[in-house]
């Protein structure tokens, strides 16, 4: 696994998704589909594949996820 590095000062695994097992949630509505690569997980769009993923530490995961569930993202 190569390291680069993005535009912030956090350094990104470079993993390959090319034989990631995708999954996606019950209702599907987004598209949204989620991968646990190298004990990283990769987030995209289903709907539009070729787009690079989200790649996500299991620190940041958790926190992303406690943030949808207490509503931080919720838009209406």
């Amino acid at each position: 696994m190569a390291e680069r590095t993005t535009t912030s000062t956090v350094t990104r695994p470079d993993l390959d998704l090319t034989n990631a097992r995708w999954q996606s949630g019950t209702q599907a509505m987004g598209g949204v589909e989620i991968a646990f690569v190298e004990g990283y997980i990769a987030m995209r769009n289903g709907r539009t594949p070729e787009i690079p993923a989200v790649i996500f530490s299991p620190g940041e995961w958790n926190a992303f996820v406690l943030g949808a569930r207490n509503g931080r993202f919720d838009l209406t």
